[in-house]
């Protein structure tokens, strides 16, 4: 990636409340959207959507338990 993409690149704090995560949030304008895609940051603490390059970053602990 150059150094003018990492500039352009945006980051976004999350927490364990906003999972299951989604790609665009839902505050984006429509015009500004692409197909929906999930990104698991629960198990590495980050992810990066490949259609925008948005980067989420999870603040605080991953949720415990399931199924």
């Amino acid at each position: 990636m150059s150094d003018l993409a990492q500039l352009d690149q945006k980051i976004v704090a999350v927490t364990a409340q906003d999972l299951p995560l989604h790609c665009p949030q839902p505050a984006v304008k429509l015009w500004d959207t692409h197909p929906r895609v999930f990104l698991d940051v629960a198990r590495t603490g980050h992810a990066q959507c490949p259609y925008c390059g948005t980067r989420y970053e999870l603040k605080g602990d991953a949720p415990r338990g399931g199924h």
